[in-house]
């Protein structure tokens, strides 16, 4: 998924709501990251309130209520500068366009951190996810990822218009013939050994 909606509290007119579609990506620790102008609206609405809505849908064939949705609840805060470098890294993998704007210097990264979420999964399946309802795995560090996605790169096997954008724990985010797709793993890995022999799977199951 690289878009959402972002629901912010309005300045003026105060006290509404202001949504408003941005793409975005995760970080490692799987939190939304927003690349914002500082002269938008939503991110003057993110300095006065930083909490917000964000709304990710995955578009089904039967209409959006037949569709995945989840709608995540929390606050937003500015990404420091030390930590702004692998957050670029990371999402330009995701959304390399995004390139001219970091050269701007109008734009910077907020994330999210989550206070609780609500994921529909259709018809009938809900509910709400928060505290320690979330994963408390221990994310891949910016260096463990970078590797993995050499490591992807110099696979043999790799089908050639594959594309790695992003692998964590329980799965890998993948562009393939200009399409973005999730491939996800039977179970957490927890070992680069693990993540490795993941990677090759999923190459194969892609050929």
């Amino acid at each position: 998924m690289a878009e959402g909606t972002l629901a912010t509290h309005s300045r003026e007119p105060s006290g509404f709501p202001y949504p408003t579609a941005l793409p975005f990506a995760l970080t490692a620790n799987h939190m939304p990251m927003l690349l914002v102008s500082h002269l938008a609206e939503h991110t003057r609405n993110l300095q006065a309130d930083p909490r917000a809505g964000f709304l990710v849908a995955h578009p089904a064939e039967g209409g959006v209520l037949e569709g995945q949705r989840l709608t995540m609840l929390g606050h937003f805060a500015p990404a420091s500068a030390q930590d702004s470098v692998p957050l670029a890294r990371r999402y330009l993998r995701y959304h390399p366009e995004a390139g001219r704007y970091l050269e701007l210097g109008d734009f910077s990264f907020w994330v999210m951190s989550l206070t609780r979420m609500r994921y529909i999964g259709g018809f009938g399946a809900m509910g709400w996810l928060a505290g320690p309802d979330l994963e408390s795995l221990e994310p891949l560090s910016y260096d463990e990822e970078l590797l993995l996605c050499e490591y992807s790169e110099k696979y043999p096997g790799r089908p050639a218009n594959l594309k790695l954008l992003g692998i964590d724990r329980y799965g890998v985010d993948l562009l393939h013939e200009g399409r973005r797709n999730r491939f996800t793993f039977d179970k957490p890995k927890l070992s680069t050994e693990e993540l490795r022999a993941a990677l090759i799977d999923c190459f194969e199951r892609q050929r």
